[in-house]
């Protein structure tokens, strides 16, 4: 089905005055939140583990208690958000992680951390599944991606002003703080939440000329799908698929890189430190640059699913980059390929979670999005251990080339299972 972007109309008062951009801007911010939440444990594990005798086994549980709460938490949260609604939704999703994460200051012992991460990661999983519905809800076709790039950007902030943040707290203070503060900045941003979002046809600063802007450009909305139809359409499997190839490559570059640089670059720890900051700036410009052009290529004229398909596919030849990291004859090429895997990898995924919006009714995107966690989280729960296995036994070269191979292999999935397939077929 080709589809056009809606025109913007002449009476659109100016940007800072639209509410879906202040809305977008809550739903970034939000996001930063939940990486730094998430990541706070990485930063302070050196200072628990030797205060509490953490062994290495211990310390590997806590983490996988986190990943398992997230995989586990994904469709109950995305349940959540399309029966409830997004206020509701994102209110008890963010008191109910926050808390979990002030927790950890009290934790005194590895079982009581556990519980902890496995408290929080059923909770932070909720993010994305309302983030995609919020989108869904309050931008146009064109501007879906764009919306969903740059609050998945916001991850990349997280991650880069978490360790900052949390080394400063902890030498002002002590490591409970680093937990503490975190948590409070969640149960401020709620109330900001509640206070602003509504549903487009409930918000009371809304404009008839972006009401209007923001109707033009969604799909007719179709009878409700249950979560056992969700189960039986191509589209989800397909996106399914495809996130669970995807998934795992940037992942693997979080936990992986700084080893791989470390052992088989022989750089210092020091470097790897400057050069990781790098890295997310790439993949913020290849979120919210991937969307952007997506919404370019609409504006002209391009159908939706073309669009995206042109997108996904560059960002998936981009990320076939991974090979000349692990063959690159110096550091700063392997250094630079680095960047460009993710660039493609967040460029491509930018356009993947804005695919569910155009295949799904928004009553279902929640849930939608929230299988493709479970998908992605049992892979990226999978592909850490593959790789241990692997470059015990051979190197990093063969995990580099899997990496290299797998959003391309995903994408393709996504073409081939979504040939023919509308977003009205729900039966």
């Amino acid at each position: 089905m080709r589809q056009t972007a809606p025109s913007t109309p002449q009476s659109m008062p100016p940007i800072y005055r639209q509410v879906r951009w202040w809305i977008l801007a809550l739903l970034f911010f939000v996001t930063v939140i939940n990486f730094v939440d998430r990541l706070t444990l990485s930063f302070v594990a050196p200072t628990l583990r030797d205060s509490f005798q953490l062994s290495n086994t211990q310390y590997g549980y806590i983490v996988s208690a986190f990943v398992l709460g997230m995989m586990l938490g994904e469709f109950p949260m995305g349940w959540l958000m399309d029966r409830k609604g997004p206020r509701a939704g994102f209110t008890f999703a963010v008191l109910w992680w926050s808390l979990a994460n002030g927790m950890h200051a009290i934790g005194k012992a590895a079982w009581q951390f556990m519980l902890f991460r496995f408290w929080m990661g059923t909770g932070e999983c909720g993010n994305f599944p309302g983030g995609v519905k919020v989108v869904g809800q309050w931008f146009p076709a064109r501007e879906r991606a764009f919306a969903i790039g740059t609050f998945n950007a916001a991850s990349l902030v997280g991650g880069m002003i978490a360790g900052p943040l949390v080394f400063y707290i902890t030498a002002q203070w002590n490591w409970q703080a680093a937990f503490l503060i975190p948590s409070a900045l969640g149960a401020l941003w709620v109330f900001f939440w509640r206070a602003f979002y509504r549903p487009p046809a409930q918000h009371p600063s809304l404009t008839a000329a972006e009401q209007q802007y923001i109707q033009a450009g969604q799909e007719p909305e179709v009878e409700e799908v249950s979560s056992w139809q969700l189960l039986k359409l191509r589209q989800t499997w397909a996106v399914m698929l495809c996130r669970m190839m995807v998934g795992p490559v940037i992942q693997f570059y979080l936990f992986w890189l700084p080893e791989y640089l470390f052992r088989a670059r022989g750089l210092d720890m020091k470097s790897i430190a400057w050069f990781s900051v790098l890295p997310p700036l790439f993949g913020d410009l290849g979120s919210m640059g991937g969307g952007a052009l997506a919404g370019v290529l609409i504006a002209r004229g391009w159908g939706v699913r073309q669009s995206r398909r042109v997108v996904m596919m560059g960002g998936a030849l981009l990320c076939a980059m991974s090979i000349v990291v692990v063959t690159a004859p110096s550091p700063l090429l392997c250094g630079a390929a680095v960047c460009v895997v993710y660039l493609g990898h967040y460029a491509l995924s930018a356009n993947m979670f804005a695919s569910i919006t155009d295949l799904f009714p928004n009553s279902a995107t929640a849930r939608a999005t929230a299988l493709t966690g479970v998908a992605g989280g049992f892979s990226g729960w999978l592909f850490p251990l593959l790789t241990g296995i692997l470059v015990d036994a051979i190197s990093f070269k063969p995990v580099f080339f899997i990496a290299a191979l797998m959003p391309l292999f995903g994408t393709l999935i996504l073409f081939a299972l979504l040939k023919g397939v509308r977003k009205t077929e729900v039966a």
